[in-house]
């Protein structure tokens, strides 16, 4: 049932949301260049490898590391602030949804270079789950949130996982979005 959901609403949105595509496309371009998209090896379901589809919002010469190392950093380009704020980098990643790497809700996925957490989500049995656009730990504190808050969190998430629930967490979602609530 939710790998229907994922398939037919990540279709659907993409469909819609193809002129959308197209601006933040050109307003890339125009701000730095190519390339518009940036894929990065993130960790899937089974603890394994995947290429992750985002607008590019930081610099060509940024390096691989976690968001938390990323704060207060000027890497982001002029148009990656407002993407990132507004959370529509993420939009690609309904290509990764309809491909099967990822869910609409499910644990975020970790870049490799994160051990710590991806050692306490192996041992809490996270890589069970496909990774989400959203996911439990982003509407209860996202960015707020230490590694072993989050691991809590992907767990209780992994424990309680209905439909029911992914709504109320994509409804959630939506609203964060909307209100900038604990924006990274």
């Amino acid at each position: 049932m939710k790998r229907c959901f994922d398939v037919i609403a990540s279709a659907a949105a993409l469909l819609l949301l193809l002129p959308l595509f197209g601006c933040i496309a050109l307003l890339i371009l125009l701000d730095d260049g190519r390339p518009v998209l940036y894929r990065q090896g993130r960790v899937g379901k089974g603890n394994k490898l995947f290429r992750i589809c985002k607008f590019r919002t930081m610099r060509k010469d940024t390096p691989n590391a976690a968001q938390c190392e990323m704060k207060g950093s000027d890497l982001y380009t002029r148009s990656g602030k407002l993407l990132r704020r507004l959370s529509l980098d993420e939009l690609p990643q309904l290509c990764n949804i309809l491909a099967g790497d990822m869910s609409f809700v499910g644990p975020r996925p970790l870049i490799p270079e994160e051990t710590e957490i991806r050692a306490l989500r192996a041992s809490a049995g996270i890589y069970d789950l496909s990774p989400g656009l959203t996911g439990w730990a982003q509407v209860n504190g996202r960015a707020t949130l230490n590694d072993r808050e989050k691991v809590r969190l992907d767990a209780e998430y992994r424990q309680k996982r209905t439909l029911k629930l992914d709504i109320v967490i994509l409804i959630k979602t939506a609203a964060q979005v909307l209100t900038g609530k604990d924006a990274e």
